[in-house]
């Protein structure tokens, strides 16, 4: 019997490192790092946090992706034997490294598509932090990592919880899944109190520490609407298997009832670096120092149901699975367009569900697209949600 101490180190590829997973990720590695090895790190275009990381986690290799920003990252990190590789195809590439063990996907949107096929391809396993990737391309992701023998570990809470409450269950049919939301920082409000509402209300999470982007999809309910479509992929789901409660202490995850009416439920402090260290250690738990949950300190832990009415993005998600197909993708591009223009103030916070909605009505659906489908219907959706902000 092999000692657990005598087993070597786990080296970790963190694509988006400097945002806040990959922040919380290498936090997670810091504490272990008898378990753990950053061997990758890479970034878009955050290169003074990049090699600050670099400098201080010491990986093999560095990926900036914006190629303006190579020199200064190359200059930085040359006299201290770390590789640095600039541009979108290195980013890819690199990842076909023999060294590498895992590979955490916690690129922003759409971007993280191309590297987690990359890495699925090249057989090293995914703990998926971008759920755009299986929004966008699920069918092809999963069923790609099927041909390849490649697990994927999902990272973001709900579907860590999903997961861990499945442990032992895998051979008991599910009859459905609840994912949990927050309700974010306009839960209980009406359509007309969110016609004017402010980058910086939208950004006031009230339990969770994230990145702009996905601070302001969980505002507009749209974050719950991409995880439903990726617990889909993940878990081989039915639409009508999925169900969303609001649940707004954020104590249990989610849920799953399995076929005689049981129920188990992942419960814990919001803390993203618990399902991080799930994703790296499985099928093991290691021990940490997390703050814990206190029953005292909850005397209630309450649940609604969603308003869709008022958060329609969470709607337009559900209709986009049931047609699936590139309907999905369309919703993703369109989604990413309509929150970068809310973010410049270029769009109201209402008005985004008004872009989604024009772009699925008016992209050419496709049932049964393959990879180049998928490029060409986010360019098409991205193109066309431009021209109707401007």
């Amino acid at each position: 019997m092999i000692d657990k101490k005598d087993q070597k180190k786990r080296h970790v590829a963190i694509l988006g490192s400097t945002g806040s997973i990959g922040v919380q990720a290498l936090e997670v590695i810091e504490a272990n790092p008898d378990k753990f090895v950053a061997e990758v790190l890479t970034a878009q275009n955050s290169a003074e946090k990049l090699v600050e990381q670099a400098l201080k986690f010491k990986p093999n290799t560095v990926v900036i992706a914006n190629d303006d920003k190579y020199q200064e990252v190359f200059d930085a990190l040359d006299p201290h034997d770390i590789k640095v590789y600039a541009g979108e195809n290195a980013l890819s590439s690199v990842l076909e490294m023999d060294t590498i063990d895992i590979v955490l996907t916690a690129v922003v949107g759409y971007a993280g598509l191309k590297p987690t096929i990359r890495a699925i391809e090249s057989g090293k396993p995914i703990a998926l932090a971008n759920k755009e990737t299986l929004v966008v391309a699920g069918e092809l992701i999963t069923e790609l990592a099927r041909q390849k023998g490649v697990n994927i570990y999902p990272v973001d809470s709900e579907h860590s919880a999903i997961f861990q409450c499945l442990a032992g269950e895998f051979h008991n049919p599910i009859e459905k899944i609840i994912l949990t939301a927050s309700g974010g920082p306009f839960r209980g409000k009406k359509r007309a109190d969110l016609e004017r509402v402010s980058r910086e209300q939208a950004l006031k999470h009230p339990n969770w520490e994230m990145g702009a982007k996905i601070t302001i999809d969980s505002a507009s309910m749209m974050n719950k609407g991409l995880e439903v479509i990726e617990a889909k992929w993940l878990f081989g789901l039915k639409p009508e298997q999925i169900e969303v409660v609001v649940h707004p202490q954020s104590i249990i995850h989610s849920m799953v009832q399995f076929e005689d009416g049981s129920m188990k439920a992942q419960m814990g402090l919001p803390d993203m670096k618990v399902p991080i260290q799930y994703a790296l250690t499985y099928p093991d738990r290691i021990k940490s120092n997390f703050p814990r949950f206190d029953f005292a300190k909850y005397p209630q832990l309450t649940f609604e149901k969603p308003d869709t009415d008022t958060f329609r993005n969470l709607a337009l998600a559900f209709e986009s699975l049931e047609k699936s197909g590139n309907m999905p993708c369309i919703l993703n591009a369109a989604n990413e367009i309509a929150v970068d223009a809310f973010l410049k103030d270029k769009v109201g916070f209402l008005e985004m569900s008004n872009l989604i909605e024009h772009c699925l009505e008016k992209i050419d659906y496709i049932s049964s697209p393959g990879l180049d489908d998928y490029v060409e219907t986010d360019k098409e959706t991205r193109s066309l949600a431009n021209a109707y902000l401007g």
